[in-house]
């Protein structure tokens, strides 16, 4: 059940830091999660190139290549899912993250470690009142067999389904109401993995410099390298976990069931532009009890004359 307080914007009570390396560019980096004002939205500072800021929205994408990066500019963020996905998961609508070089640290591969650094800083409720995208009928990205839609519904679901021609992976589907306690449980412990027979080549290109079994599960022709899983399927729950953090790229809480077949970056951000150009398929509406019985009470109407 929605609270009254669930419905006004957050922030970050106090800045947390944290050090690591990023898992393509390999280099050591600083980053401090720090509050914002109400109506920010997140907001990436490059401490290292005199503050200057890249927001994190739609516009702002530049590359979707094994990750999502953000660019205004010279000023780019790469990497940057996982934490959008924590911060959405755990209500920060506004924050500063003030980062030393230009990919947001792995940590252990999951957003399980930038949950911890959340609950670290604490949460501060916003006097302003949080507003979220309401999606009327569904809207559909789709390519080479691959595809995404997001449908009417009143609280965000998201489903996805995973389909390699590899033995330990092979077909995967799982399905998530996102709340608080769900993200915390079932996803963000759910690490990024990669295939030994594409690292080589992804090195030349520049990429997976500080990968290592510590922040990704690696996985060659026949089996897992790393000692265990954390889930059977952790596989196709991070994928879930990324496009929540894609998801992000709305500016807001959305209201919908997302539906995802063999996606990934490039799809889940097709999606968010297909959702943002469509207009006449979602609006904007204050988050409220209200407001969520109005959406409930419009699906019912919707089942009902489908039945019919």
């Amino acid at each position: 059940m929605i609270t009254d307080n669930d419905c006004m914007q957050k922030t970050l009570e106090r800045s947390v830091p944290c050090t690591g390396i990023g898992l393509h560019s390999g280099e050591k980096v600083r980053m401090n999660l720090c509050p914002a004002a109400a109506d920010t939205g997140i907001v990436f500072r490059r401490v290292d190139l005199g503050g200057r800021s890249v927001a994190a929205c739609l516009e702002n994408v530049a590359d979707v290549f094994y990750a999502t990066s953000l660019k205004d500019g010279d000023v780019e963020v790469q990497t940057v899912e996982h934490l959008l996905a924590a911060f959405t998961a755990m209500g920060i609508d506004n924050a500063l993250v003030e980062i030393d070089g230009k990919e947001v640290p792995i940590l252990d591969g999951s957003a399980a470690p930038l949950v911890f650094l959340i609950k670290e800083a604490g949460i501060r409720t916003l006097n302003r009142p949080r507003r979220c995208i309401v999606i009327k009928e569904p809207i559909r990205v789709e390519t080479d067999g691959k595809w995404l839609s997001v449908l009417p519904c009143d609280h965000l679901q998201i489903s996805y389904t995973v389909d390699f021609e590899h033995p330990v992976i092979a077909k995967q589907s799982c399905s998530f109401a996102i709340t608080r306690d769900e993200f915390i449980k079932e996803l963000a412990p759910a690490r990024t993995f990669g295939f030994l027979s594409e690292i080589r080549q992804l090195l030349k290109m520049g990429l997976a410099q500080g990968g290592c079994l510590d922040n990704a599960i690696v996985v060659n022709d026949h089996r897992i390298l790393n000692p265990y899983l954390r889930f059977k399927d952790e596989f196709v729950r991070h994928k879930a976990l990324d496009l929540l953090g894609d998801l992000a790229l709305l500016g807001g809480p959305i209201l919908g069931h997302v539906v995802a077949y063999k996606a990934g970056h490039s799809l889940h951000t097709a999606l968010v532009g297909a959702i943002l150009e469509d207009e006449e398929n979602w609006y904007e509406a204050e988050l409220s009890r209200a407001t969520l019985k109005a959406v409930a009470a419009q699906n019912a109407n919707v089942k009902a004359c489908l039945s019919i």
